[in-house]
């Protein structure tokens, strides 16, 4: 099944999962073209939760090594115009700066979604963690964080 035959079924839940499947299977340069692809279709609800659960398992798979610098600038070009995947993509790349100890602000941590925070709050960076730990969003968050740093032993949070 090609993505024009994809788009041609009515039933939104089909086409999901026949994207998601699509999006599993392709790599380099035609990744692109199949995320900018499936952007086009008419459900923009349905097509970008297709493209975000395909650029967070992929960054998942991409941001401790190398090839994350090219294939986030990539995806940042096929998601240009659709502001909740390019903000995805930039929290990702936040999350690999804080995780592999590049350079960051924590100003941006702070200013980050609730998702990138708790996902940053389960890490192992002493100096997100007691960011989060004392200014996370959330009860949640800051919870998380501080959990983590009694568990590495870190600080002797109470």
């Amino acid at each position: 099944m090609n993505v024009h035959d994809i788009t041609q079924n009515p039933d939104e839940h089909v086409r999901f999962a026949a994207y998601l499947d699509k999006l599993g299977h392709v790599g380099g340069p035609d990744e692109v073209d199949l995320v900018s692809r499936v952007l086009t279709d008419l459900d923009q609800t349905m097509a970008q939760a297709a493209v975000l659960r395909h650029l967070d398992r992929r960054a998942a798979d991409f941001y401790s090594g190398p090839a994350y610098e090219g294939w986030a600038q990539s995806m940042a070009q096929a998601a240009i115009d659709h502001p909740f995947l390019a903000q995805r993509l930039r929290e990702w790349s936040l999350f690999r700066a804080v995780a592999l100890a590049l350079p960051w602000q924590p100003d941006d941590l702070l200013a980050s979604s609730n998702w990138l925070q708790l996902k940053t709050a389960a890490g192992t960076n002493t100096e997100a963690l007691t960011i989060l730990a004392e200014a996370g969003r959330t009860k949640r968050i800051r919870n998380t964080a501080r959990q983590c740093l009694v568990d590495h032993r870190v600080v002797g949070w109470s």
